[in-house]
């Protein structure tokens, strides 16, 4: 084996930083040691990414591909809105079907609709 270090390494300062910020975390879930791999796998994803993105730009790929290029490989988590909304839809779903021709079908789809109106109207 070499003594070479690959390019995406992360410096030791950081790798100390994490083992830090473990040992001040208030929940210890997963031990040191995976805790570390998780961060540096990240780091090293995150690097990798700032090295594609700049390649492409330097080739002159436009601002929106660049955009959708990042957010297709770092996905924002779904906010308690939007989870919120698809929860409902699944719950609305399932209900409206059941009363679907009854007399409380309209009822229903009424209220649905408000609830529904009323969960997009919230703030992000």
């Amino acid at each position: 084996m070499t003594d070479q270090q690959h390019p995406i390494t992360p410096p030791l300062e950081l790798v100390q930083q994490w083992e830090e910020d473990w040992h001040h975390s208030k929940v210890k879930h997963i031990e040191l040691e995976p805790y570390i791999a998780a961060q540096a796998a990240q780091w090293g994803a995150d690097a990798q990414l700032e090295k594609c993105h700049e390649w492409l730009n330097h080739r002159g790929y436009n601002r929106t591909f660049l955009e959708e290029f990042r957010a297709s490989l770092r996905p924002k988590p779904p906010s308690l809105k939007e989870e919120a909304l698809k929860g409902f839809d699944t719950i609305a779903d399932i209900v409206l079907e059941e009363y679907s021709g009854t007399r409380f079908y309209e009822k229903y789809k009424k209220v649905a609709d408000t609830v529904r109106r009323a969960l997009e109207a919230l703030p992000e």
